[in-house]
């Protein structure tokens, strides 16, 4: 079994235990249940403000993994019997091994445990059920009602994309029509699906009608339609069997079975896992929408307001998973703009996510927003790959969770995964600016410069003001030798430190030299605190290998987001030859290509 020492310096018996717990993958839910005490409780262990029993202790050090013979000495230090100080000599602990995402057996050779992450899904094929879900027309007088009936649509949609074996286009793509008069026929093409759900919403006080239809496009039948005259109490329960009769009308593809059969057990057992996470308050329920309505639109005051508006949800019902999950999103949003605090907002995202994975362990998306943290700020690739494979599993219909993991596997160098859970990506959200973005850059990354070029075009044609995207253009424009079309597009970023960058390197390959210098001063100038990733890059491509060196160490102390991807990348190459470049590898906790095993140090 795979040993490593404390993650970093402990001064406290409770930050022990919490970083222990971490790097071992649990929530507060799982070890107190496993320790037989409260969270309430465990949360005051770790912070100091209380200590276990002798009993607690014992069982403590047998659920973290503490070895046999060193367990006398855990227990004097939660007793207070030791000085803690004495933990920084702890030796070295054995960590659990990595769970078998696909539910296969704890025993299971460590070989199908470590396979590519973009095996853990079956790949969508031709006689893949395929179906969008559009955003339903509001019917009610109230156009503030017009969040309401997208919602209901988005939720839907969300307990689709779970279902094992279909493909749902995502929000981005399916929404990309509202407002829009298109055919069916038309729609269906461009979202490459063979069916659509449709509906319509009319809200009238506490009351809420629901009619919707899926439509079979090639043949222009429906296959089920549906009314429904609730209490919105009741809304949940209108979603689950809209949601049930869409899997149902499609049970000849999906399951196996003729019209005829009788396959409800089988519906449910598809639906069951799908439902999980979400609320029966209404309250709460618009509070959600309407803050991640606000984080999506990606400003400092949008999200701040987002943020907002996602602790009264969770307020209104502490228990809705996905509030919780969604405010984790929008925390570590906001951190890693450098809009908020780096340190404490990231930790306010942890706490978030853990919150909804005690609710709801089997949550996609609490899964991947505490891989995210792992992966940008705590830099704990083991805790990162474990909670991405999870989230995979459970959600791989999911392309924001898509996206992640291949940026995941960029950052590890394994740019074949990577490429494969970015086309993945694509297939699940074709008109998304975000997964035609980051095809560019896995691609880009692999040297595949013709398909990165495609890729970043037609992330443009959909959004041609995207931030990163004419950098992501500039940058492999570059590398194809087209320093003009590179500068201009450059120009157009509309982030001002990549802005900076990208001329700064144009410059600098057209032979510029002063206008490449006063670009990098600039940037130095601006960006010493927040983009020294970005200027360590800039160094490297001009040569200058021991500032450029001293900026990357600068960018790890920092946290910088940015660091976590050095490997990944191509403009740090000349300085790979370099002894100190292994060096750095080490200190960020890379072993290399291939699974990660080990968390950062």
């Amino acid at each position: 079994m795979t040993r490593s020492p404390l993650p970093t310096p402990v001064t406290s018996f409770g930050g022990w235990v919490r970083q222990r717990r971490r790097a071992l993958g649990l929530t507060h839910a799982a070890l107190a249940e496993r320790v037989h005490c409260s969270v309430s409780a465990l949360r005051k262990i770790e912070q100091d403000a209380r200590r276990p029993s002798r009993p607690l202790a014992e069982r403590l050090a047998d659920r973290l993994e503490v070895a046999q013979d060193e367990r006398a000495r855990f227990v004097a230090f939660a007793r207070g019997e030791r000085r803690v100080d004495a933990l920084a000599s702890w030796s070295p602990v054995p960590l659990a091994p990595l769970p078998a995402a696909d539910g296969a057996a704890p025993d299971e050779p460590a070989a199908r445990r470590f396979e590519p992450m973009s095996r853990l899904y079956a790949p969508f094929g031709p006689a893949t059920p395929s179906i969008g879900v559009l955003p339903f027309a509001n019917l009610s007088p109230e156009p503030a009602d017009e969040l309401f009936a997208d919602g209901l649509a988005d939720e839907l949609l969300g307990v689709l994309s779970k279902v094992s074996g279909l493909r749902v286009a995502s929000r981005t793509s399916a929404f990309a029509f509202k407002g829009r008069p298109a055919d069916l026929a038309s729609i269906a093409n461009n979202l490459n699906v063979t069916g659509l759900l449709e509906g319509s919403v009319r809200r009238s006080g506490s009351r809420v009608r629901i009619g919707a239809r899926l439509v079979d496009v090639a043949t222009d039948s429906t296959l089920w339609s549906g009314t429904y005259d609730r209490e919105l109490a009741d809304l949940i329960d209108v979603q689950d069997d809209i949601a049930r009769s869409v899997v149902t009308g499609l049970r000849g593809t999906l399951l196996g079975e003729s019209a005829e059969g009788r396959a409800d057990e089988r519906v449910d057992a598809l639906l069951g896992p799908a439902t999980r996470g979400r609320t029966r308050s209404v309250r709460a329920h618009e509070l959600y929408l309407r803050g991640r309505f606000l984080v999506d639109r990606t400003t400092p005051e949008d999200t701040a307001a987002g943020i907002e508006y996602g602790r009264l949800a969770v307020e209104a019902d502490p228990h809705y998973a996905l509030a919780w999950a969604g405010l984790a999103g929008a925390y570590a949003s906001q951190a890693a703009w450098g809009w908020a605090p780096l340190g404490p907002t990231f930790e306010l995202a942890r706490e978030a996510a853990e919150r909804a994975l005690e609710i709801a362990p089997d949550l996609p998306e609490a899964h991947a927003e505490l891989a995210w943290i792992r992966m940008t700020f705590d830099w704990n690739w083991l805790g990162a790959e474990q909670s991405y494979r999870r989230a995979l599993v459970l959600g791989s219909g999911n392309r924001s969770i898509v996206v992640g993991a291949s940026l995941l596997a960029d950052n590890l160098g394994q740019s074949a995964d990577a490429l494969a859970l970015a086309r993945r990506a694509v297939e699940l959200d074709p008109m998304c600016s975000i997964a035609h973005g980051n095809l560019a850059l896995r691609a880009f990354n692999a040297g595949r410069l013709d398909e990165a070029a495609a890729a970043a075009a037609a992330a443009l044609a959909i959004q041609p003001r995207g931030g990163l995207l004419h950098w992501t253009m500039g940058t492999i424009r570059l590398a194809q030798g087209q320093v003009d079309a590179a500068l201009e597009a450059f120009g157009r970023e509309e982030h001002e430190r990549l802005r900076l960058q990208g001329r700064a390197l144009a410059a600098h390959a057209a032979g510029h030299a002063l206008d490449a210098r006063r670009w990098l001063d600039e940037l130095v100038a601006t960006g010493a605190d927040d983009s020294a990733f970005q200027i360590a890059e800039v160094l490297a491509v001009r040569g200058e290998l021991d500032a450029a060196f001293e900026w990357l160490e600068r960018s790890r102390l920092q946290r910088d987001p940015g660091a976590s991807q050095a490997q990944a990348g191509p403009l740090l190459g000349t300085l790979h030859a370099d002894p100190r470049w292994a060096a750095f590898l080490a200190r960020m906790g890379f072993a290399g290509s291939g699974p990660a095993r080990e968390p950062s140090i």
